[in-house]
């Protein structure tokens, strides 16, 4: 039986999810193709299935969120587990609340929990609001996100504003209680299928892994869903396979692709540049020059033989501001999108095969391009669960970065663990 399958709204957020589980002894495939499922291996334990759907359209959404749910079902999924980020990243429009909504009615789950805490990184909810560290989400950089800005924190009227159906708070206090206390009255208000977390560290979250440890349905971000499948297999010796630091490299170029606007990720490409050639794409002044993606091949098929290369269409805020005026919210995001698919598929035809890339947005629109349906993927640790590798087609070797995330040198490392796999070699 597949204890735990995950559905998670963006690529590097599956990568998270299934790195950790890696990480627990569990191996994990990670797929982009709901297809892809009922291939893997009848011993699988977990799966996540990468959908680029956390901004598509809601009814799309949906519709990718009954597919996956058939096609988890089908191989016997005890539990669905819907990933989204920890920064609650949606819309009034959703698509938190639609994917949710559809999710419990493929799966006939009575309730659902909504617990997007990554207790790791001190993204933590408390009464209802969301927190980065001391600091209100509202209050954080979050609040000037190009494209879903935290402008509440209050993740129970922010999922109110996605649904029609009843939305409650299991807060703090309430999670003192014995768990099959909780579950009774969490049962006792049948009319409220849908309930914010409170979970403000380790003891929390497994307090919430008790209470869901049967349920068909539970939803959050990075923490949660370990501690369901730690509650489960309990000492259950690891798999073998499972936790690898390296994977089988590849030998190739390398190249760096950001399409995250975080600042985490405009401190990564400053520090890159001081080092490597870095191509910065003006959006608003280049989004639609002809020619544009061919010019960046041929400057970086002149360097390439000297090292790492990076493009991105990182900016600052005033950088986005002007894209957004320029193409509007979507429009921005979806050139830049297609302007990195279009550069890495380019790239690997220069014989690229080592790519970092920088946006969880951005990770899944290339590996769309590069028609990437399975990975392998490496144990959880200082790169953040994105180190991982393609199987079939092309042999890549990826690290994928959420936008926020990562010390300012973290594109060393990254290039450095799949050099360090390169060597390992025969």
């Amino acid at each position: 039986m597949v204890e735990l399958a995950v559905l998670a709204d963006d690529l590097t957020g599956g990568m998270i999810i299934a790195s950790k589980l890696e990480a627990d002894g569990v191996v994990c495939p990670l797929v982009t193709e709901a297809a892809y499922i009922a291939g893997l291996p009848a011993s699988t334990k977990a799966i996540v299935l990468a959908r680029k759907i956390r901004f598509a359209p809601a009814e799309q959404a949906r519709e990718e969120a009954r597919t996956a749910a058939a096609a988890f079902a089908a191989r016997g999924a005890r539990t669905l587990y819907y990933k989204y980020s920890a920064a609650f990243d949606s819309t009034d429009q959703g698509n938190i609340g639609p994917i949710a909504e559809a999710l419990l009615a493929a799966t006939g789950a009575e309730r659902t929990l909504f617990a997007p805490a990554y207790i790791d990184l001190n993204l933590t909810v408390y009464k209802g609001h969301l927190f980065f560290g001391p600091i209100l989400a509202s209050d954080s950089p979050k609040r000037f996100d190009p494209v879903s800005p935290a402008l509440s924190a209050d993740l129970v009227a922010r999922l109110r504003a996605q649904t029609g159906l009843k939305v409650g708070l299991l807060d703090h206090q309430q999670l003192g209680d014995d768990p099959a206390a909780i579950n009774q009255r969490l049962r006792a208000q049948a009319d409220t299928p849908f309930w914010i977390a409170d979970s403000v560290d380790d003891r929390d979250v497994a307090t919430l892994a008790a209470v869901s440890r049967t349920w068909p349905l539970v939803t959050g971000g990075d923490t949660l869903a370990p501690a369901i499948l730690r509650d489960r297999l309990g000492d259950a010796p690891r798999e073998a396979g499972s936790g690898r630091r390296l994977l089988p490299g590849t030998r190739g170029p390398e190249a760096v692709l950001a399409g995250s606007c975080g600042a985490a990720t405009r401190r990564q490409l400053d520090a890159f540049e001081a080092r490597h050639p870095l191509w910065r794409i003006d959006l608003a002044r280049d989004g639609d020059t002809p020619g544009l993606v061919d010019a960046i091949l041929a400057w970086a098929a002149e360097r390439l033989p000297s090292g790492p290369v990076g493009v991105c269409t990182t900016s600052d805020p005033a950088g986005v501001a002007a894209a957004q005026a320029a193409f509007g919210r979507e429009g921005a995001s979806e050139r830049a999108d297609r302007l990195m698919a279009s550069l890495a598929v380019g790239l690997r035809r220069e014989g690229v095969r080592k790519l970092v890339i920088a946006g969880g947005e951005t990770s899944g629109a290339i590996l769309n391009a590069l028609d990437v349906r399975e990975l392998e993927v490496a144990t959880y640790d200082d790169l953040y669960g994105g180190y991982c590798r393609s199987r079939g087609g092309v042999e890549t070797t990826f690290v994928l970065k959420p936008g926020g995330m990562g010390q300012p040198d973290f594109f060393f490392t990254a290039l450095d663990r799949m050099r360090e796999a390169e060597r390992a070699l025969p």
